[in-house]
């Protein structure tokens, strides 16, 4: 018989709440709410248990004491103060001693309730000082932490220069904004490099490829020139193209993971129709419709770039349609208090599972290399890096009947 496998461990849940909405809930369980919870709690329970000492300590004590009267009515007159207590008028003294010590017992009893409600009362007052105070000092010790979460949110906004420097006892919170920075003094240094060496690579890159492609425009524009050069020469020129096409993508892709973005007011709309009149003649010499309509969103951005995510977006659209009656809808709208731009087309149908391959550098679906004139599989991936350096997300979903839905969210 063969063995069971063993399960698979499961993923952690997820939390209910996204890290980097602005709006988040006013109960989420944070490390302050938890740890005051934690104290609180604790406290609330000591009491409890004191309480129930205190009371049972209590009652028995005043049950022992009303067991034997340490007095003994022989003679003489006993009137009750209260109504509960009642003594017989006549008798022997035997009679108002049990009488007595069943006023004393009842008498302890209502003592005992008194002594537990207003224990109560005390009780609840201090646990809400106690939750208080356990709130606020959780705040103060975990400052720190509050402090490194700043300082991550805006080095994730593609500012390096950040630094926690915090102060105070050389403690282990101390040791982890330490560590935080000399990692951030490392990735400073890194992106910096890779910047100079974008920079350097642009221009060693481009300047040999645009030599190349005058030259065999020169050879191209000789009337005189052999049918078979000519031929060699509009081939070697489509392949330079493509080299030019390559380039620039790396180069984009870099400076779009990299580089801090200088933000200005850019309507989404317009970004949306410059893209579809750069590709309307290509979209009718393969008979693709473009329709939508884009509403005004103004949103907080590279200009450049973001047309850069509509292109990428229309050209993938475009090129990877149905041969005949294919169509491509290009929408901009406010969804949510953030812009949406969603580029929907017709096209092979595409499995679910295929979808997140589109967008690594030079895959497609079914085809890992490049190897077509569509062009060279970074489209996808720099739309996609345009859109995290605007602290936005880009989410493709297959469409009913083949195609794409392509959905750009970014923050107004």
């Amino acid at each position: 018989m063969a063995p069971t496998p063993a399960p698979h461990p499961q993923a952690p849940p997820k939390p209910t709440w996204d890290p980097r909405d602005p709006v988040r809930p006013l109960l989420r369980p944070t490390i302050r709410i938890r740890l005051t919870l934690l104290y609180g709690g604790m406290f609330l329970i000591a009491g409890i248990l004191l309480l129930s000492i205190i009371y049972l300590f209590t009652a028995q004590a005043l049950t022992d004491s009303a067991a034997q009267l340490p007095f003994k009515i022989v003679k003489g007159e006993v009137q009750p103060t209260t109504s509960w207590c009642v003594l017989p008028d006549t008798g022997t003294g035997e009679q108002f001693n049990d009488a007595v010590s069943v006023c004393l017992r009842h008498q302890s009893d209502l003592a005992l309730d008194d002594l537990l409600r207003r224990s109560l009362f005390a009780l609840l007052g201090l646990s809400i000082i106690a939750f208080a105070f356990g709130y606020a000092m959780a705040g103060r010790v975990l400052s720190p932490l509050g402090r490194i979460t700043r300082t991550a949110r805006q080095v994730a906004g593609s500012d390096l220069s950040r630094r926690i420097e915090l102060d105070g006892p050389d403690d282990e919170l101390k040791e982890l904004a330490d560590t935080f920075d000399e990692m951030l003094d490392r990735l400073e240094r890194a992106f910096t490099a890779q910047q100079r060496f974008v920079a350097n690579a642009s221009h060693e890159l481009r300047t040999p490829l645009a030599i190349n492609r005058t030259l065999l425009e020169v050879h191209l524009s000789d009337p005189g020139a052999p049918v078979e050069l000519q031929q060699l020469g509009k081939t070697l020129l489509a392949t330079n193209e493509r080299s030019e096409q390559l380039v620039e993508g790396l180069l984009l892709l870099a400076r779009s993971d990299n580089q801090i973005i200088e933000r200005k007011p850019v309507d989404l709309a317009e970004v949306a129709s410059r893209g579809v009149d750069q590709m309307h003649a290509e979209a009718e010499a393969k008979g693709v419709e473009i329709r939508g309509v884009r509403a005004p969103v103004v949103v907080q951005g590279n200009g450049v770039l973001l047309e850069r995510i509509a292109l990428n977006l229309l050209q993938n659209a475009v090129r990877y349609n149905v041969p005949e009656g294919g169509w491509v809808e290009v929408t901009t709208e406010v969804v949510d208090g953030q812009a949406v731009l969603v580029v929907t087309n017709t096209g092979p149908v595409v499995p679910a599972y295929e979808i997140d391959n589109l967008f690594e550098p030079f895959r497609r679906l079914r085809q890992e290399r490049t190897g077509s004139d569509k062009g060279v599989g970074l489209g996808l991936s720099i739309a996609r890096s345009v859109a995290r350096a605007h602290g936005g997300r880009i989410i493709a979903e297959p469409r009913e009947g083949g195609g794409l839905v392509m959905r750009v969210t970014l923050p107004i």
